[in-house]
């Protein structure tokens, strides 16, 4: 992701490690590749300024042409200007990932408490629901979207999103598509917002996203929770929206929808490092729709700062310390 430099070093930083892993088979990692779709004449010179921005920083990146593009994506409806292809991009089946990731955690000697809530951080101290505590030289609230209901204050929003997976359909789309407004929906604006995000799996199952809706404020200030459930309105909004760019979507048998919630900061990046005010209390929150893409990277950044060692990209923009008050006139004015 290029919506800023300290965003595309922690991407690009934790797809190198990505790469670096030996999932198994049934982690279906599938080397895909992304399309960032043109619509219009405006948006492929707009690929054309993304293309140099990686190449410039070692990433190969190629504009197609729409000729090349209906080669590439034959589904993708016609009179889309062209796309920016990026090779080295992949997608993976992320509960297969992470139980494998804690499975080797477990290996090296973590002990593991699974379906037991963690009702309080008190300092060094995690209280669960069941009554039992534990105390430790270090603590990392990596909660996400929930982080504030143990760390309050934190500047961290939830932000709800739509999924919908299908049924199995090899060969449909080859490579993960997104519309280039995408990076415009995905971050800044407090508007409820869909965005075409279409995904191949390994399984020959195609993943559909992506809609965003922030928890609403009320006139008090107060942030008030969005419903878990599926909102049928915006499902379908999205889906229309998705129509847009393939129509050939509308014939495919969704199996299933869920929602999930994001953890959004101000400036659009994640809180990594050590609690200003807490000592022993470390964040590892607010990445967003970039959890999974950035995780290896996160953990490489917290266990580098706990260890006290150099950390392999810098890491101030992701301190929980920085300053947010002038993120909204910034974002004000890159979206005018």
């Amino acid at each position: 992701m290029d919506d800023s430099e300290a965003q595309f070093a922690l991407t690009s930083y934790s797809q190198r490690l990505w790469d670096e892993l030996e999932l198994p088979a049934e982690a279906d990692r599938l080397r895909c590749g992304t399309l960032w779709l043109a619509a219009d004449e405006e948006e492929l010179a707009a690929t054309r300024a993304k293309a140099g921005f990686y190449r410039a920083r070692g990433v190969e990146a190629n504009v197609l042409d729409a000729a090349n593009l209906r080669e590439a994506e034959p589904n993708l409806r016609h009179g889309l200007a062209g796309a920016l292809l990026i090779p080295s991009d992949s997608v993976v089946y992320p509960p297969v990932v992470a139980k494998w990731l804690l499975d080797q955690g477990i290996a090296r000697g973590a002990a593991v408490r699974l379906h037991t809530r963690v009702a309080r951080l008190e300092g060094r101290r995690v209280r669960f629901a069941d009554g039992l505590s534990i105390e430790a030289p270090i603590v990392i609230n990596a909660l996400g979207a929930w982080a504030n209901s143990l760390t309050p204050g934190l500047p961290i929003r939830r932000r709800k999103g739509h999924l919908v997976i299908t049924d199995r359909y090899p060969g449909f789309c080859r490579h993960q598509v997104i519309e280039l407004g995408y990076l415009k929906n995905a971050h800044g604006s407090d508007e409820d917002s869909v965005s075409f995000n279409f995904q191949p799996r390994g399984s020959g199952q195609m993943l559909l996203g992506s809609s965003r809706q922030f928890d609403p404020v009320g006139i008090d200030g107060v942030v008030r929770e969005l419903d878990s459930g599926v909102d049928d309105a915006m499902a379908s909004r999205m889906i229309r929206r998705a129509l847009e760019y393939m129509p050939g979507i509308g014939a495919l048998k969704g199996i299933r929808t869920w929602t999930g919630f994001r953890a959004a900061t101000p400036d659009s990046l994640p809180l990594i490092g050590e609690h200003p005010a807490i000592e022993g209390l470390w964040l590892a929150s607010g990445h967003e729709g970039l959890g999974i893409t950035t995780s290896l990277g996160t953990a490489e950044l917290l266990a580098d700062m706990i260890a006290g060692k150099q950390t392999k990209i810098p890491a101030e923009a992701y301190s929980p310390a920085r300053n947010f008050d002038h993120v909204h006139d910034v974002v004000s004015r890159n979206e005018k």
